[in-house]
């Protein structure tokens, strides 16, 4: 059950563990170069867990590496979604149109897929909100403008037949336990297979990055302690291999999971750090000063996609110092923007 991190996205259909096998699907033009579709065996069928992106090509390489292990497409009767990410969600309903698969997502995801219908674009309005409070308003236009120059197709986020919470479910009549692990999503799900001893971790815990955090529709709460609560949540269930949504499988998921929360305690006391530092700083000035992504990269060096995430990211961890005392925000203009200052 592993893969190098070189060739874990090659195309085709491997074998995972007993009635499991992984088809990467390609994200073109993503960083993250595919997304892991879980084919699952039972003696209900074949199920998914995720979907897939549905972009040119995806859905015949699907068809593919299932063809490859005697599998026909048509033998597809469910699709468990880890949550409502494109590379994730939209090759459920176009799965369901072809071959009437039935798509099951986590509850807490209705508020973001309700409002993504009502909106009917890729604009990303809660996290411009979000650019607004720190002081990036420039970074929220361009964000804006180049969301609306994607393409949205109304089909791909059709609502699904079911909505999943915590406890049990059966993946194509195995026995498995739903948990809600909110954070990169408020209603993001991974799935826990005690008889194999894996749990499928969705993009909640991914073994070389640290996923996002609350890059979504339907609100903003405080995502990032929703994600750390999570995470100590994992810790006090019996450790299993990780099957991640992008990334090599294997590894111990209680060990990742302690390197994932080290990473926000560095990352939390570099922020308390900016801020005592530049007393009365927004948001922006903070994300300004941190390195990012495992190269530690400047943030003036990246996209404007990528500084909207490591602007709200960085707002997420504001938040949470705010939330246990260390900070406080001092001042608020007429156009929200937020100064923050140490307690």
């Amino acid at each position: 059950m592993t893969a190098s991190g070189a060739d874990w996205a090659e195309l085709g259909c491997h074998p995972v563990a007993e009635g499991v096998h992984r088809i990467p699907l390609p994200m073109p033009q993503d960083g993250l170069r595919a997304i892991n579709v879980y084919v699952v065996e039972g003696p209900h069928g074949v199920s998914l867990i995720d979907a897939g992106w549905n972009v040119s090509g995806n859905l015949e390489i699907l068809r593919g590496g299932l063809n490859s292990v005697d599998i026909g497409l048509d033998e597809v009767t469910d699709v468990h979604v880890t949550h409502i990410h494109r590379d994730h969600y939209t090759m459920g309903p176009e799965l369901r149109r072809r071959v009437g698969s039935r798509i099951h997502l986590g509850g807490g995801e209705r508020p973001g897929l309700t409002e993504l219908l009502e909106l009917r674009t890729s604009v990303p309005t809660d996290s411009l909100d979000q650019l607004r409070r720190a002081g990036a308003a420039e970074i929220a236009e361009a964000s804006r403008v180049e969301a609306l120059a994607e393409p949205w197709v109304a089909e791909d986020w059709e609502l699904p037949d079911t909505w999943t919470e915590d406890g049990p479910v059966s993946v194509a009549g195995r026995p498995m336990q739903a948990r809600r692990t909110a954070g990169h999503t408020k209603g993001h799900l991974v799935f826990d297979d005690a008889a194999l001893g894996v749990t499928f971790t969705g993009d909640h815990v991914l073994p070389r990055i640290s996923p996002s955090i609350g890059f979504e529709l339907g609100g903003w709460d405080n995502p990032l302690g929703d994600y750390l609560a999570s995470l100590e949540a994992m810790l006090d269930r019996p450790d299993t291999l990780m099957l991640p949504a992008h990334g090599p499988v294997g590894g111990s998921v209680h060990g990742r999971v302690r390197e994932l929360l080290s990473h926000h305690d560095s990352r939390l006391d570099a922020t308390r750090a900016q801020v005592a530092a530049r007393q009365g700083a927004t948001g922006l000035e903070v994300a300004a000063g941190l390195p990012w992504t495992r190269r530690e990269r400047a943030f003036s060096s990246l996209d404007v996609f990528n500084k909207m995430i490591a602007t709200c990211e960085t707002m997420a961890h504001l938040d949470v110092l705010v939330a246990w005392g260390d900070l406080v925000v001092d001042e608020v203009s007429p156009a929200g923007v937020q100064r923050f200052v140490t307690a």
